[in-house]
């Protein structure tokens, strides 16, 4: 939404088909270096010449110079310092001495880049630095023949402009271990098209991380010399090293846990307005608005949503989040939910990365992770309650928390068709839910069965309307609600009468009473609240929910919704105090943990064992740790709970992790004070968190 945004509810909604170019036209990136190293001291690969002539045939076009060796004594602090990428090419067997592997990882770390080129994993086994960067290495390969790669991740510069199914002809690895606990997976192998894969459903072959403050991409394409005749091969090179050198930007965070709401199937979305979205190549393409294409078959408390999208010019769209069911006029989402802004110019609160109106982004932190108009990006939502942090490229760039009664950050997401000038186009919705809402969240006034009560319409509320003309003793039923595992009740109410009380039951209206939450006076018969309790004795599976209402007097108040929660998604570590037992130096001291930030970290000594604590400062019943590590992890370590810090007890015992996130559910331990102890370090280095998160009730 912005400057030309038409006002009242009759504005056009117009949604058709954009082309969309396999790539974006940008600007001329600023000239940059890069050293290409080619040096084997195993296989020798008979297509590096024909890459080092490709790599140059791309520099001279893009921007870049490039500098082929294959003597490691330009390895040094002082020579890498000019280059801003450095690429592995086919290398093979241990190609640096210590000294040249340290100035290396000094410069990785310290913000240089690295791309491998398929045999760069077969490359410096016995360095443990180099096993993290490159992510994988090699294990073994069948024959060179054709097969089909699944392109996963088609945002990212060095695979967008690649169909879905890829097919080409090349050696093919297979790799010692899985990447995507560590990186961000780009394109996978189909076993099912070729002989002798050996990783199974999930062959990672094209993969991107960041190291420190460096970044790392790999591809496993490379083998033969006619890989480098081609195109799509060519392009997806470019932009490696133009990620790797931060000329484009990306979020190579890992992922894993997200569902789809749309990677081609348009199944549960619905057009509020006129216009539509069209759908081709798994790519929903905007024209004409003002408009809302909505995912209507389920809503949303506490999780993660991923989108990526792109915009023609000075184009203009957004993604809405938290507003009720629209019907046909997608203003309810303007004026109810909130809009992650895409637009290029406007007012700071009103441009790329803003809660439209209500907040700007951090200008500098945006601009600097924005790829530009024409080239795709990717956002990151990530709500939990009524706090929303936003992450362009995986950097965060705003964060806001909601405490306008009349909204919520609960309910429908959808993305918006602004005007007949304005292309936006959308690839891979994902949502990863975090274990708020059992059961999504309830209209109140869709009750299966009930007494005395009505549906009332009210400005509002959402959905427009809500369980009213609420009296002592009245009740409302709602069957197959899914209760199982339900540790909480929320309710988002209205009173301008005495208030009252809502009673949680199931089985009946004078079934056991697992909850009770007092609603008060909330100002007005306009002035919404949020009220929420504690659920006990809940039964499993599934169970008609009952609310049974009581207080003295008439009209008490009205339901707007409802939702059983499970746990909270509230961290209870979040810039609480937190210790460690050593510290690598001064910038990584342990409250970088539990800062939030997935930028900050807290890095212990280089050694075994160590600790980090945080003081949660009242006693909770602890039920889920989350942990996201830098590429320096834990490989065994202790979750422990403490009632006054000095007193431990392991709550869960970790063997054979692998670093990425570890995200811990299913605890039951009563603590103030929540410890990971750390057995055994998964590197040569020692342990390095970015977030130590806490949840539980």
């Amino acid at each position: 939404m912005t400057r030309r945004l038409a006002a009242g509810a009759g504005a056009v909604l117009a949604l058709a088909a954009v082309a969309l170019q396999a790539s974006a036209a940008a600007a001329a990136d600023t000239p940059y270096d890069v050293l290409v190293f080619s040096k084997t001291a195993g296989f020798r690969h008979d297509a590096i010449p024909a890459g080092i002539q490709a790599l140059r045939e791309l520099g001279s076009a893009n921007s870049f110079s490039v500098t082929a060796t294959e003597d490691a004594a330009a390895f040094t602090t002082a020579n890498l310092a000019q280059y801003e990428t450095v690429v592995f090419l086919n290398t093979t067997g241990d190609v640096l001495n210590a000294a040249q592997q340290t100035a290396f990882e000094s410069y990785v770390r310290g913000g240089g880049g690295y791309v491998g080129v398929h045999a760069a994993a077969d490359t410096e086994y016995d360095w443990a630095f180099y096993g993290e960067l490159a992510g994988a290495y090699f294990q073994s390969h069948p024959a060179i023949q054709q097969v089909v790669s699944r392109t996963e991740d088609r945002a990212h510069a060095a695979t967008a402009h690649l169909p879905q199914a890829w097919t080409r002809t090349d050696e093919l690895y297979n790799y010692r271990t899985n990447p995507r606990a560590t990186a961000k997976v780009l394109a996978t192998l189909d076993e099912s098209t070729y002989s002798g894969g050996s990783m199974g459903a999930d062959h990672p072959i094209t993969w991107c991380k960041a190291i420190g403050s460096g970044r790392s991409f790999y591809t496993g394409w490379g083998h033969t010399q006619e890989s480098y005749a081609d195109t799509n091969f060519r392009a997806q090179l470019l932009g490696g090293i133009r990620y790797a050198a931060r000329r484009a930007h990306a979020d190579c965070r890992p992922e894993n846990g997200y569902t789809a709401l749309y990677n081609g199937s348009t199944t549960g979305w619905r057009q509020s307005g006129p216009g539509s979205f069209t759908n081709s190549d798994a790519t929903l393409s905007s024209v004409g608005g003002m408009g809302l294409y909505w995912y209507g078959a389920k809503q949303f408390t506490s999780y993660s949503l991923k989108a990526d999208w792109r915009l023609t010019g000075d184009s203009n769209s957004g993604i809405f989040i938290g507003f009720p069911d629209p019907g046909n006029d997608p203003w309810v989402a303007v004026n109810q939910g909130y809009e992650i802004q895409m637009d290029a110019t406007d007012a700071a609160d009103r441009t790329t990365g803003s809660i439209y109106t209500f907040k700007s982004a951090d200008i500098a932190a945006r601009d600097a992770a924005l790829n530009p108009a024409g080239a795709w990006n990717t956002y990151e939502l990530l709500v939990e309650g009524q706090r929303i942090r936003v992450y362009l490229n995986g950097a965060l760039i705003n964060d806001f928390t909601n405490t306008d009664p009349a909204r919520n950050l609960d309910g429908y997401i959808g993305i918006q068709n602004h005007g007949s000038a304005d292309q936006a186009a959308f690839r891979n919705i994902r949502i990863k839910e975090l274990g708020g809402v059992v059961d999504g969240t309830v209209q109140a006034e869709s009750f299966t069965t009930a007494s005395g009560v009505e549906a009332f319409a009210k400005e509002g509320a959402n959905n427009g309307r809500t369980l009213g003309f609420i009296e002592p003793g009245d009740w409302a039923g709602y069957a197959n609600v899914n209760v199982g595992g339900a540790t909480g009740f929320r309710a988002r109410v209205v009173s301008g009468g005495p208030g009252g009380q809502i009673q949680v039951r199931t089985g009946s209206p004078t079934g056991p009473i697992h909850g009770t939450v007092a609603v008060p006076n909330t100002g007005s018969w306009t002035t919404f609240a949020t009220v929420s309790t504690a659920l006990t004795g809940v039964p499993a599976g599934t169970a008609t929910v009952y609310l049974t209402f009581t207080g003295t007097g008439t009209g008490l108040f009205d339901v707007d919704d409802f939702a059983l929660t499970r746990g909270t998604a509230t961290d209870l570590a979040l810039n609480r105090p937190a210790t460690a037992s050593s510290l690598e130096n001064a910038s990584y001291p342990a409250s970088n943990a539990v800062d939030s930030s997935t930028t900050t970290r807290w890095a212990s000594a280089y050694a075994d064992p160590q600790w980090i604590q945080v003081d949660l400062g009242g006693t909770y019943t602890v039920s889920r740790v989350r942990l996201l590590w830098e590429a320096a992890y834990g490989s065994a370590y202790q979750i422990q709970s403490s009632p006054d810090g000095a007193t431990w007890s392991t709550v869960r015992t970790v063997t054979g992790a692998n670093g990425g996130e570890d995200d811990h559910t299913g605890l039951n331990a009563s603590a103030r004070y929540v410890r990971i102890l750390g057995t055994s370090r998964g590197t040569q280095w020692g342990y390095s968190l970015y977030q130590f998160q806490v949840f539980g009730t």
